[in-house]
């Protein structure tokens, strides 16, 4: 098994936390906020349960108009269902192909879970 030279692993590692961002990092900014953090599944997924604090935006809906009352510069943080699903990725190429910044979530709501954290539930 061979592995790329150190230099271009660093690149690469380094350029993925500049991307994504996992559950544990995400709990512990919530209160402090600086970010809106988006759950990119169907309102009805939403309404079983989600991270709270999140804004229900599926991916699907994602257009400049949705995102009128948001600042150019607010830093949207997406998540979908987990590792199984692309949602989160849909939703990072709409809105970088709005202009606006923006992370994945790692992991998901199931990374959520995973790490023990409790999920809201209701709209």
């Amino acid at each position: 098994m061979a592995a790329l030279p150190s230099a271009e692993a660093l690149q690469h590692f380094s350029r993925l936390l500049e991307l994504e961002t996992d559950c544990w990092d995400v709990h512990a900014s919530l209160e402090a906020g600086g970010f809106v953090l988006l759950d990119v599944r169907s309102p009805e997924l939403f309404r079983r349960g989600h991270v709270q604090g999140a804004v229900n935006l599926p991916h699907a809906r994602i257009a400049s108009r949705a995102l009128e009352d948001f600042p150019p510069e607010t830093l949207f943080v997406v998540y979908c269902a987990g590792p199984h699903c692309n949602g989160a990725d849909r939703a990072a190429i709409r809105l970088a192909s709005l202009g606006r910044p923006v992370k994945k979530m790692i992991g998901g709501i199931t990374g959520w879970i995973d790490e023990g954290f409790p999920l809201a539930a209701g709209p």
